[in-house]
């Protein structure tokens, strides 16, 4: 159900929002994990190594598609925060009709760069049939990816983190009985491997869709929503692209790192990629936490109450940093431990660089907490420009630094291109965000006010102060004909909203 991340204590909202958001990064990796045992089990080395040879395309492109839809929510949770369905509606209709279209434009358009993109990363002959397979399978299945994607963000926008996690988790686990199916059972092959996760994607959409209908009617749009404006799609797209564009950075970077590792030799990249194996469960908790900030500023700053933001952020900044130096101490502490357990005790060389890597990043883990924070806060107050420039200056220092450090200090160096990647990026992000900070403490604070109402259907809380039976923001005729008008709230004890309605609330602070 939606629920309003304008009341209740920042800290505690904040991290119960993510923990969902967390398990679902850990549910999407351990299935990954799963779809490499089957293939390689089943079809081999060479087979296992084509999937592995389109990652860093299929990140590119299907990245810049998860960032473009993670954008189109924040509109939806700023309307939702600010209590305007009507709002809530037409951003839901405009952020639908602009992933249709990026839908269509993925579709037709990255199968027939599939080839051509393979052969410019220099894909081993051997592995190119396989990889251009899968790879144009997968992009076939783009829209039921970008769809899932969107519903999901969405869900989260009105303050729900659970209900996409469940639907992640049946299409995870539907994923793997159905790789086993399709390539153990049915001998597809890699096609079979890339033709179970858009399945598997497919029917996530289709009980995301079925979800909203029935438990979600704030979502539901209506026939004059569906006629939006040029500015409201181009709000959309003002902050979905940069998001887009910053997936995309990302992989450009990791594509970058490839080519020095590769220069390095088989232990260091085997090495990087044992590290990054660890490495990315303990950056999905900072990850997760930066969604929520954004998602909860979001909705702050929709529903006029900076006090709120500015003390979310604080609280969130904290809590990533805590969580930083923990990770940090077990990485630096475990970290030869975990690496061997994909590696095996037999090579050393692999397990010290590793185990070197994860020490580098752990004692950084720090910087990145404050980077995902502060970020999510500017992106859920509608900034586009810093979160943008931000990436672009993490792309140029890890690829600098990959190189010029990689060629100086060896395997360490590349290691130290991502902790310089996260400095660099803080270093622009803290100011524009203590700027912004100065605006918030000037900004009017919304008063608490709630509208009498009718027995409707239950959308969530209220304006942070009460939670009552039903939600309208608008004005109703009562029987008899008196027409209702905003009343204060009351901070302490209870009061019956309308005889009519037998609304009752509670006193949250």
């Amino acid at each position: 159900m939606s629920t309003a991340l304008t009341t209740g204590r920042p800290w505690r909202v904040i991290a119960l929002f993510s923990v969902p958001l967390l398990l679902g990064n850990v549910v999407q990796q351990l299935y990954q994990l799963a779809d490499a045992i089957v293939v390689g089990r089943h079809l081999g080395v060479d087979a296992l190594a084509a999937v592995g040879a389109t990652g860093s395309m299929l990140f590119l492109l299907l990245g810049f598609a998860w960032g473009l839809t993670s954008g189109f929510a924040i509109p939806t949770a700023q309307a939702f925060g600010a209590q305007d369905f009507h709002a809530v509606r037409r951003s839901v209709a405009a952020g639908t009709l602009l992933t249709a279209v990026c839908s269509v434009a993925l579709t037709v358009g990255a199968p027939l760069l599939s080839r051509p993109l393979l052969e410019l990363l220099q894909t081993p002959a051997e592995l190119m049939d396989d990889a251009v397979v899968f790879a144009q399978i997968s992009f076939l299945g783009a829209g039921a990816l970008m769809f899932f994607n969107y519903l999901s963000a969405i869900i989260r926008a009105i303050g729900d983190s659970r209900t996409p996690l469940v639907f992640l988790t049946l299409a995870c686990a539907l994923n793997v009985g159905l790789v086993i199916a399709m390539v153990g059972g049915f001998g597809w092959g890699v096609g079979g491997a890339a033709l179970a996760t858009v399945v598997s994607q497919a029917v996530s959409v289709l009980l995301c869709l079925a979800f909203v209908r029935r438990r979600m009617p704030v979502l539901h749009v209506r026939r004059d929503d569906w006629r939006v404006t040029r500015s409201e799609l181009a709000a959309h797209l003002r902050l979905g692209l940069p998001m887009g564009f910053q997936a995309s950075i990302i992989a450009i970077g990791t594509l970058s790192v490839q080519v020095a590792l590769n220069h390095l030799g088989t232990d260091a990249v085997a090495a990087y990629t044992a590290a990054s194996r660890v490495d990315g469960l303990a950056i999905a908790l900072l990850q997760s936490l930066g969604l929520a900030v954004s998602m909860y500023v979001a909705q702050n700053h929709g529903g006029g109450r900076p006090d709120r933001i500015l003390r979310g952020v604080t609280q969130a900044t904290w809590i990533a940093v805590g969580a930083a130096v923990v990770l940090g101490a077990l990485l630096v502490t475990f970290g030869a431990t975990l690496v061997q357990l994909f590696v095996g005790t037999g090579s050393g060389e692999v397990v010290d660089h590793a185990a070197q890597m994860l020490a580098i990043n752990g004692v950084s883990y720090w910087i990145l907490g404050i980077l995902f924070v502060l970020r999510g806060a500017l992106q859920g107050m509608g900034q586009a420009l810093i979160p943008t420039v931000t990436g672009t200056i993490e792309l140029f220092m890890r690829v600098g630094a990959a190189i010029v450090l990689g060629s100086a200090f060896g395997f360490i160096g590349v290691a130290a291109s991502n902790p310089l990647a996260w400095l660099g990026a803080v270093v622009v992000l803290v100011p524009a965000y203590l700027h912004a900070r100065r605006q918030l403490l000037t900004a009017p604070v919304a008063p608490a006010v709630m509208t009498p109402t009718t027995p409707i259907a239950v959308i969530g809380p209220t304006d942070g102060s009460m939670t009552v039976d039903a939600v309208v923001t608008a004005s109703i005729v009562l029987p008899g004909g008196m027409n209702t008008t905003s009343v204060p709230v009351v901070r302490r004890g209870r009061r019956v909203l309308a005889r009519s309605s037998r609304a009752r609330g509670r006193a949250r602070g």
